[in-house]
């Protein structure tokens, strides 16, 4: 990493903190990066150095990183631009009440209309104390919760779930302590079985009067739970009952696209986009690397580079 970039993120992370009244603690405690190198970063006209046991040694871009990362500085070149889409709008605005009112809400749409990418967003603008986990197909209980752990960069002294749900209790308790308005959001939700639903529940009982939760999902989400509910599994009412009123419904996908594609010239190009792409995320799918592409030849962007770039045979229709 060039040593412009070094003080170019070290620049905009000192703002970060002014903007957003942070510490050099909030840093460190989000980030896990040691408080000697947050220190030496932001000390004026730093070098980056430390001292390595009687040596001076650089700082390890790593974690310039991370902090590009947290304060939302990109460090490459972008091949997909966010657009104000309805939905990009609709979670913004949702997640923004959330925390501001320390709320429960459960975000549902389409997939591919852009929720992880929002979320995301969200949690780099408010990363001190915005914790962002996403669940698996294959996780189970110990999992989603380890995965908040490592979000909140904090372990559990016990094993057992009940104590790890403490652990996690007592560190948005903190935040809350400190002044921040501590968020947990958990992407993906749709993969929760039916224990980390329960074990949601709870853990929303131990930290929803602290802590905005959000649940992040496509429909399958609220016919998991419906379905569940409808075979009396334990604590399905319960977990319902606390998130009922706080279902947010996104708008459906715009499959014109004229956000996305309205400067592409190659009607070729623009008809196969129509064609083949059913939602935002496939349309990035192609447009990211056949725009690489473009830059690296220095080409236009048409149906040929795309038929190279994704290996396509003649016609418009993928499958």
């Amino acid at each position: 990493m060039d040593t412009s970039i070094k003080i170019a993120i070290a620049k905009v992370l000192k703002n970060y903190l002014v903007e957003n009244n942070f510490t050099q603690s909030d840093i460190v405690n989000k980030t896990g990066i040691r408080k000697e190198f947050v220190s030496i970063i932001l000390k004026e006209n730093s070098k980056f150095m430390y001292d390595a046991k009687g040596t001076e040694a650089f700082i390890h871009q790593k974690y310039f990183y991370i902090l590009a990362n947290l304060c939302g500085f990109e460090t490459e070149k972008k091949h997909w631009q966010t657009q104000p889409t309805p939905q990009t709008n609709a979670i913004l605005a949702n997640l923004t009440d959330a925390k501001k009112y320390n709320q429960t809400i459960t975000i549902i749409g389409e997939t591919g209309c852009g929720k992880t990418h929002t979320a995301n967003l969200f949690t780099a603008k408010n990363s001190i104390d915005t914790f962002l986990v996403t669940a698996g197909s294959s996780d189970n209980l110990n999992d989603l919760l380890d995965k908040i752990l490592e979000e909140l960069k904090t372990h559990s002294t016990g094993g057992s779930k009940s104590t790890k749900i403490r652990w996690i209790a007592r560190r948005f308790e903190g935040l809350k302590t400190y002044g921040h308005k501590p968020m947990l959001i958990i992407d993906e939700s749709e993969y929760l079985r039916q224990t980390s639903l329960c074990a949601m529940k709870e853990i929303y009982d131990n930290i929803h009067e602290f802590c905005s939760i959000v649940f992040i999902g496509t429909d399958q989400l609220i016919e998991n739970i419906e379905l569940l509910k409808r075979r009396n599994k334990s604590g399905i009412p319960q977990f319902q009952r606390r998130v009922k009123f706080g279902l947010r419904i996104l708008p459906s996908i715009d499959r014109t696209f004229k956000q996305f594609i309205g400067d592409i010239e190659d009607i070729e190009f623009k008809k196969f986009l129509l064609i083949n792409c059913k939602n935002y995320g496939e349309l990035h799918d192609v447009i990211v690397p056949v725009s690489i592409e473009a830059e690296r030849l220095n080409v236009s962007l048409d149906m040929q580079l795309v038929r190279k770039v994704l290996n396509l045979p003649e016609g418009n229709l993928i499958w």
